[in-house]
């Protein structure tokens, strides 16, 4: 059987609840991943993985990502020296999105935060939290 987002004879019930990791990208061929501090939870980047960079993920144990704005793979802290090593990858019940838990190497935000989410939302303006 054929399905839509090209993944033979895999059953939504099968990718629920099942224990093949099949993951389900969207149309142009992306999840997103959240990754977390595994020693405190605080979420540190959102960013989006294709097959490539997921693969190079679990395969490696540092964190790949799809650059959509450059349209090209990238290893986080390729250049900085900040990486993410992975402790643990799970993927949520449908499979359209991945979570890292991750040991980062020094800050995971381009602008030198430690989060990408260094920011608070109040009353209409954004103040540093």
């Amino acid at each position: 059987m054929k399905r839509p987002d090209g993944l033979s004879g895999v059953m939504d019930k099968d990718r629920e609840t099942g224990s093949v990791l099949a993951p389900r990208y969207d149309a142009n061929g992306l999840v997103t991943a959240v990754v977390t501090d595994h020693a405190d939870g605080t979420v540190l980047m959102v960013a989006h993985m294709n097959a490539e960079a997921l693969a190079l993920t679990l395969s490696s144990g540092e964190a790949h990502f799809w650059s959509r704005s450059r349209a090209s793979l990238w290893k986080k802290g390729e250049t900085s020296g900040h990486v993410l090593k992975v402790v643990e990858a799970r993927v949520d019940c449908d499979q359209d999105a991945v979570w890292l838990r991750a040991e980062p190497a020094g800050p995971a935000c381009h602008t030198g935060e430690r989060s990408c989410f260094y920011r608070r939302i109040e009353n209409g303006a954004l103040s540093r939290s």
